[in-house]
């Protein structure tokens, strides 16, 4: 099996060194990643300037682009064979509920949703996360995506991928289907004069969970549900973000006027 991985915070970053050994038995392994941290650029691609994948260990790439920069350009011509999955991370931080709008982890694997295979995006959601610098770190986790591929991945419907999030515990309490949770508004912009007098601004913290109802008579809970109580988080998600509840009375009403 030849496997792509790819993030959103780096080639050299720890998480994904871990994720790479740690799915070498499964086959030949590929890391295409971005050349430093690109994390919050969603599925952008770049079109105003060339690529230039560039070598740096065997079977190991940096791309001056963006996560999706590097599904792409692997998938459609950087090799001269394909890949039988994508897996992009592991992220440092959780992307639960909203982020996934914003996360260039799971951009990076959406890119790959045409595969037989569903792509994964896996990330380590804690509070301390940020701060760790060692493949190590990442092990429990790294170990636990090798044991979700190697016993089958579950059949998606076409154009969907798996949202993975990964508690930073001692022990992991399980796994659980969840659904895609809420955030409220996110916190203020931080405003500040630099040296030079000119005024700046850093994007403000992301929004606290909303804490929503189990879904469904199985009661099937949030992927924050799943992470708070220490279990891993697992909700498929898909490209087609359109709201098909809806569409009959919005017809109906632009019908009507």
């Amino acid at each position: 099996m030849n496997i792509l991985i790819a993030n959103d915070d780096g080639v050299f970053a720890p998480g994904i060194q871990a994720l790479a050994r740690a799915l070498k038995p499964l086959g030949r392994v590929i890391v295409v990643a971005p050349e430093s941290e690109r994390s919050g650029f969603s599925s952008a691609l770049t079109l105003d300037r060339p690529l230039r994948p560039i070598q740096v260990a065997p079977d190991m790439w940096a791309v001056n682009g963006t996560p999706a920069d590097c599904v792409y350009l692997s998938m459609n011509g950087l090799f001269d064979f394909e890949f039988d999955l994508v897996v992009s991370g592991i992220n440092s931080g959780a992307n639960l509920g909203d982020d996934v709008l914003y996360s260039g982890t799971v951009g990076a694997a959406f890119e790959g949703r045409l595969m037989k295979q569903a792509a994964i995006a896996v990330s380590l959601a804690g509070s301390n996360v940020r701060s760790y610098d060692s493949p190590d770190d990442y092990a429990q986790a790294a170990q636990w995506v090798h044991d979700f591929i190697a016993r089958g991945l579950p059949q998606l419907p076409p154009r969907h991928i798996l949202n993975i999030n990964i508690p930073d515990v001692a022990e992991i309490q399980g796994q659980q289907i969840t659904y895609q949770g809420r955030r409220v508004q996110s916190k203020p912009i931080s405003s500040h004069v630099d040296p030079r007098g000119r005024q700046v601004y850093w994007i403000g913290l992301a929004g606290e969970a909303v804490t929503d109802p189990a879904k469904s008579n199985l009661g099937i809970e949030s992927d924050f549900f799943a992470v708070a109580n220490g279990f891993v988080s697992i909700t498929p998600i898909q490209m087609d973000a359109t709201n098909y509840s809806i569409l009959t009375d919005l017809q109906t009403q632009f019908i009507s006027l």
